[in-house]
């Protein structure tokens, strides 16, 4: 079986920078950590290819992701957590993708892999919240989607069973393989890495492609192909001010209540 899960480097601090000119975030320098959605999908994905080897069946996991060259580190680290292997897509022509230039581009990094048996993603990105990637995936590649997955129920390798989020509560579904899911932040927590599994990652190629590696349209990645267009992004400006009330506490208590008429609640 082979397994290949998108994973997405997101800003590790809340001190995000946007682009004036490009309204989108500044990747450039900061430091960045796997999307927390992403992180529970290789664990689902490691978790299959731990039951598969005690099986004594073949089970590969690869990760993909599109970013700047320094998003190899991450790459590596997933590798050191029990991955096989690596691929990142890095191109000044991926900049500035919304979600359907970003499909086309890993569609065409899955397809350079090899097609999968499963392909895994986070349900959302912890710096977008579109929750589009996966489904989109899906239909880029002509597999069917389980989205909003919360539990794993089995892969047998024909067929894949999940427990996932519906309106209102939740429903098992049963795909044919090969399928794409998209699955929740607390599905999984992974694995931490070990002392081997760094060492042993440290001397994996990665393999760094461009745009015209994997043969992508150039009409159909970065901002050219992105028909969502950002017209504005701002930080909301704080309206309300912080009110010091001393005294005791009979009197605190009169000139709450007295502010809290003058709010009219």
């Amino acid at each position: 079986m082979r397994i290949i899960v998108c994973v997405k480097a997101v800003p590790g601090s809340t001190e995000v920078k946007m682009d004036p000119k490009t309204n989108t975030i500044v990747r450039d320098g900061g430091a960045a950590v796997i999307n927390p959605f992403d992180a529970a999908a290789l664990e689902v994905a490691l978790g299959i290819k731990d039951e598969r080897r005690r099986q004594g069946l073949p089970c590969e996991v690869a990760v993909l992701s599109m970013g700047i060259p320094a998003t190899e580190d991450l790459l590596r680290d997933c590798i050191a957590r029990g991955a096989d292997r690596g691929l990142l897509l890095s191109d000044r022509a991926f900049a500035g993708a919304d979600t359907l230039a970003t499909t086309h581009a890993l569609a065409c990094g899955i397809r350079r892999l090899g097609v999968p048996d499963m392909v895994l993603c986070g349900k959302m990105a912890v710096d977008g919240d579109t929750a589009q990637i996966g489904p989109e995936l899906a239909g880029a590649l002509g597999m069917p989607c389980a989205s909003g997955v919360t539990e794993l129920l089995g892969a047998d390798g024909r067929t894949v069973a999940v427990r996932r989020e519906v309106d209102g509560g939740e429903a098992v579904a049963e795909l044919p393989l090969p399928a794409v899911l998209t699955v929740a932040k607390d599905v999984a927590y992974l694995r931490m890495a070990s002392i081997a599994g760094i060492r042993a990652a440290r001397a994996v190629d990665i393999p760094v492609l461009s745009a015209a590696d994997v043969g992508a349209d150039p009409a159909r990645i970065g901002l050219v192909g992105s028909p969502t267009q950002v017209v504005r992004s701002f930080v909301p400006e704080r309206a309300a001010e912080a009110v010091s009330i001393a005294g005791t506490v009979a009197e605190q208590a009169d000139a709450l209540a007295a502010l809290l008429k003058e709010m009219g609640v």
